[in-house]
């Protein structure tokens, strides 16, 4: 296996007003090839040493590896969490056609 130029990376946010600000957002500055928006679900975690339990939006995010930085910057500015979930994985194997119009969706 040999990995690809792309990458998916998931987030959540709070609601769907702002899983649809992000993801337009991101698409139409060249961040994201796509982004796929999860209904409502609910997190369990722990913060501040308190336990939580949240509905959410998962977004998942298709882009090229060499964008990461510039989403990771853009995502901190807009996201409204104190520390946004941004976990990124690349791909290592995919459909050809889509890996090829994945990688022509930024400028390398």
């Amino acid at each position: 296996m040999s990995e690809t130029l792309a990458m998916v990376a998931m987030t959540t946010v709070p609601d769907e007003t702002v899983a649809t600000q992000l993801a337009e957002t991101l698409v139409k500055e060249g961040l994201a090839a796509c982004v796929h928006i999860l209904p409502q679900g609910r997190s369990f975690y722990i913060w501040d040493g308190e336990f939580q339990k949240d509905e959410e939006w998962t977004l998942i995010l298709k882009l090229r590896r060499d964008g990461y930085p510039q989403l990771e910057e853009r995502l901190r500015d807009l996201h409204p969490y104190e520390v946004p979930e941004l976990i990124a994985l690349p791909v290592v194997e995919g459909y050809a056609p889509y890996l090829t119009w994945l990688a022509g969706s930024r400028e390398g």
